[in-house]
This record gives C-alpha cells, sequence and structure tokens, in this order.
C-alpha cells in the first residue's frame, strides 16, 4: 500500500490543514502538487490498496476549476480517497458533492471526508489563525480514527456528504492581484501561477481573463509588490463580515 496527498494550496492555508491530518494518519506519504502546471497529471495511476487524502479549497462553494481538471486526469482504480475541503469561515456549499462526483468518476472510493478551517486567502481576517491548536487536535484524532478504519477494511457505503446537483454556479472573483512599480521582474510569481495567468516575459502584468484570484502571487512575492485594489477588497469585506463571522468547527464523515 502507498499513500499520497493531493494538495491544491496556492496560499499555503489548505496545505497546513492537509498537514495536520498526514501527521498523525503516517509517517511516509508521496506529496502531488496539484497548483503545479508544468506536471502530466495524466500520467498518475493509483491501486486499489492505495490511499489517497485529496485536499483542495472551497472557491465560491466549488472545488477551484484548475483543480478538478487536474484530478480528472488521473486514474483511480477503485483507490481509497479522504476527501479534504478547507474554506475561510464562510461556507463550502456543494464543493463535497462536486470533488466526490470528480473522484468517483476516476474510479476513485470516497472512504472519508473533512471540512476544515483555515484563514481566507483573500481576506486574511476571517478565520484568522485557523487552523489554530484546538484544530489540530481535532485532525490529528479524526486522522487517527480513519487510519484503523481503513486497516480493518470496514468501509461503509455512502459517506452522506452534503452538497447539491446540479452545483451552484460559480462565477469567479473580481478582485485580480497587480503588481506596482516596486516589481524587480523575478518572475516567481509567473513560475508559480497555477494558471499561468502571468506572462513569464513580463510578470508585472496578470491575465485578468486566466486568474482564478487564488492569491499566490502575491503570497510568493518577494518585493511585497503584488496587491489587490483595495477599494474591492473593502466591498467584499462588508459583503461577507456577517456569513463569515462566529468560530466554525470542522466537520468529520467517515
Amino acid at each position: 500500500m502507498s499513500v499520497y496527498h493531493l494538495v491544491f494550496s496556492p496560499t499555503g492555508g489548505t496545505k497546513k490543514a492537509c498537514d495536520l491530518f498526514m501527521k498523525a494518519f503516517c509517517e511516509e506519504s508521496t506529496g502531488i502538487d496539484l497548483c503545479d502546471r508544468s506536471m502530466d497529471f495524466s500520467a498518475y495511476e493509483f491501486q486499489k490498496e492505495d490511499v489517497c487524502v485529496i485536499a483542495v479549497p472551497s472557491y465560491g462553494g466549488r472545488v477551484p476549476g484548475v483543480a478538478a481538471e487536474r484530478l480528472s486526469q488521473m486514474k483511480g482504480n477503485h483507490a481509497k480517497a479522504v476527501l479534504v475541503v478547507v474554506y475561510g469561515n464562510r461556507a463550502y456549499d456543494d464543493t463535497f458533492a462536486e470533488l466526490q462526483d470528480v473522484l468517483e468518476a476516476r474510479g476513485f472510493l470516497c472512504a472519508a471526508a473533512v471540512a476544515a478551517l483555515a484563514e481566507h486567502s483573500i481576506m486574511r481576517q476571517f478565520a484568522q489563525g485557523r487552523p489554530d491548536a484546538r484544530d489540530e487536535e481535532e485532525l490529528m484524532d479524526f486522522a487517527a480514527k480513519v487510519r484503523a478504519k481503513l486497516a480493518s477494511g470496514a468501509l461503509s457505503g455512502d459517506l452522506g456528504l452534503p452538497g447539491n446537483r446540479p452545483y451552484r454556479k460559480y462565477g469567479g472573483v473580481p478582485i485580480k492581484p497587480q503588481a506596482d512599480k516596486s516589481c524587480t521582474q523575478c518572475g516567481l510569481c509567473s513560475k508559480g501561477c497555477p494558471v499561468g495567468a502571468i506572462p513569464a516575459e513580463d510578470p508585472s502584468r496578470t491575465d485578468t481573463d486566466l486568474c482564478i484570484s487564488c492569491m499566490r502571487c502575491i503570497a510568493v512575492c518577494p518585493q511585497k509588490a503584488r496587491s489587490v485594489s483595495q477599494v474591492l477588497l473593502a466591498a467584499s469585506n462588508l459583503k461577507l463580515k456577517k456569513a463569515c463571522s462566529g468560530y466554525k468547527r470542522n466537520e468529520l464523515w467517515s
């Protein structure tokens, strides 16, 4: 049996939650970065004995389109899948339904699932500091239980994951990062962009049609030269303040 963790985490929040789960789930696993656009994802073919922990953020209540597309290239061959959906304190809506459909269509068996909190990738004050110590304890405890369940072979049928079909519509986010005059053209943002929205020949530009507002370019820029419109950010803060307030707990299915 081999264990893999497949993660789409442009700014690190989803990876942090997944890492806490993996810390208690197994000592050794192979990582697959779903953000790496240079990879041939169709080359991945898993075996029935394998376990894949698949972690994605919820973008507007959906699986990020590029992550779904890359997972759809893989062959599950009845490998067991643990679904980890991470969101920034608003809601995950239909993310589980879509992720489950994508994985089952590729031959994965969905064995367990986690809805975990992480700091919002755009409006950092929402779910600030998450995952925290309480989250760590919950995620690690659940990981141990999932590991024992998989070892026993006692897989349940339908996990009863939440979500609607058809999925809610996702029209994208109007907040697109742009570079200012302090950009040194180092190209780290272009290299790291999951969708190639920043041209290598001119990293100060952003193709707003391709950009998925994942904020990775802001996270990796050593000069802090990339940012978003403060006007649009303030408007979004007001719009989401009520929905994103309060302390939400992780949710677990097995």
